[in-house]
């Protein structure tokens, strides 16, 4: 029988103390890239090949996350197959009342970096990203950020 694995305190493990009495909502990108379900793969593709990126969210009409898609759900699959096909919603998923710095545990002790935020009827909600040094989580202004620095470079001057 595997014993269960508990979040130790946050004064023993050192968890931020910016994560101490907030929820997920307070840490969550309100802004994420989302894609339709007519996306395709070779689009999720494209979208991949910042290595920023680790999840694709794939809503329907209503804003009702469909799948999230990780980059290897698309290993072997054509092009032009749907990308709302692919992917899952089970354990990439949370909601956004739970405890940030026990969900930043987990998430660093899990090796998952993306989880999409959802409301109880399965809405999209937003983005919990962990940051590459795993020590907090992206903002909506790191990631805005980004995107005018990639453009800046790919556009000539």
């Amino acid at each position: 029988m595997t014993p269960e694995v508990r979040p130790p305190s946050p004064c023993a493990d050192g968890v931020p103390s910016d994560l101490l009495r907030r929820t997920v909502a307070d840490g969550m990108l309100v802004a994420p890239t989302v894609f339709g379900e007519d996306t395709r793969v070779a689009d999720l593709a494209a979208f991949f090949e910042d290595d920023h990126v680790h999840a694709a969210l794939v809503v329907d009409g209503s804003g009702r996350l469909v799948t999230v898609v990780d980059p290897a759900d698309l290993m072997g699959r054509p092009a032009t197959d749907l990308a709302a096909t692919l992917g899952r919603l089970t354990d990439r998923t949370i909601p956004s009342t739970l405890d940030l710095a026990t969900t930043w545990w987990s998430m660093r002790h899990s090796g998952r970096r993306r989880l999409a935020v959802v409301d109880a009827e399965g809405h999209l909600l937003g983005l919990l990203c962990l940051t590459r040094s795993g020590r907090g989580f992206c903002s909506d202004a790191d990631v805005e950020a980004r995107r005018r620095e990639r453009a800046s470079v790919l556009t000539p001057a």
